[in-house]
């Protein structure tokens, strides 16, 4: 079977929040990690405390351990953020916060800014959430491009979000917002959840699927490989296949026992996806 190239694989600091991050960077850098998808979560680097000193404290402490990063992903599921709001205040600031966030990735020279679709009030039509969702990524987005970030578009499970949940839904919004600056994520978990494959990503966004987050669940759940139940392996194997090129990283969560020994969930990972990595590089 066609195999990834092992600079596709990133680190990430998930399951790291009660890290300090300089110890982080370390461990990733110990790993043999040389890019990374940073978590914006405090106390690493979160959008209520992201001061333009301790901005530069981050890209010193990435600089110095040989990282660079891939994408920044601000939290904004458990954080109160909300780019879809039916609260217009909140949803400016929200905005705000995200239009700093590529401010941000600029600073840290970070290709990506890692963006949801927010969600609505479950007693209103979805279709209003919808549009000012809509209206607020393509916001986000021009800013980020005019600073050359590129943008990231995740969808998230029902019970995060009633926007957009699922491929379809992805590239809908995305042609709605017409920005070709923006790509897609495919969340193992929240593809499984949603009944879609990888055929269906591969099928709707080609090259425009930059970024894949593995996850194991039953089938939710975001578990280090082999906790749950999915079909991780095959899952790689049909990327793979289509010949994928963007990056792979891992998004162990749990149920918060993974963040008492974030090494040795990450050390799991690591073996599982090792015979599907080949160590030649990709083509610069």
């Amino acid at each position: 079977m066609p195999q990834f190239k092992v600079d596709q694989l990133i680190g990430a600091n998930f399951a790291f929040q009660h890290y300090a991050f300089e110890r982080v960077a370390e461990i990733l850098r110990g790993f043999g990690f040389k890019e990374i998808e940073l978590w914006g979560i405090a106390p690493h680097l979160d959008l209520f405390h992201a001061t333009d000193e301790h901005v530069r404290s981050v890209r010193e402490i990435l600089a110095q351990n040989g990282l660079t990063v891939w994408c920044f992903t601000p939290e904004q599921v458990i954080y109160p953020i909300n780019i879809a709001s039916g609260d217009g205040e909140y949803r400016r600031d929200s905005v705000k916060r995200f239009c700093r966030a590529a401010d941000i990735c600029a600073e840290l020279g970070a290709r990506y800014l890692f963006l949801t679709s927010g969600r609505g009030y479950e007693h209103d039509p979805p279709r209003e959430a919808w549009a000012r969702s809509a209206q607020s990524l393509a916001e986000i987005a021009a800013h980020a491009s005019s600073l050359g970030v590129r943008c990231l578009l995740e969808p998230l499970q029902r019970v995060e979000t009633n926007v957009v949940t699922n491929a379809a839904g992805l590239r809908e919004m995305l042609d709605q917002i017409g920005a070709d600056t923006m790509d897609v994520v495919l969340d193992t978990v929240g593809m499984a959840t949603a009944g879609d494959t990888v055929a269906d990503y591969v099928r709707l966004f080609g090259p425009r699927l930059a970024h894949v987050q593995i996850v194991d669940g039953l089938p939710a759940g975001h578990l280090v490989w082999g906790d749950g139940k999915l079909p991780i392996g095959q899952y790689l194997d049909h990327l793979a296949a289509s010949g994928y090129r963007g990056k792979l990283t891992f998004e162990p969560f749990g149920n918060g026992s993974y963040a008492l020994d974030p090494v040795a969930a990450w050390t799991r990972n690591l073996k599982a996806i090792e015979p599907h990595l080949t160590r030649a590089p990709t083509a610069a």
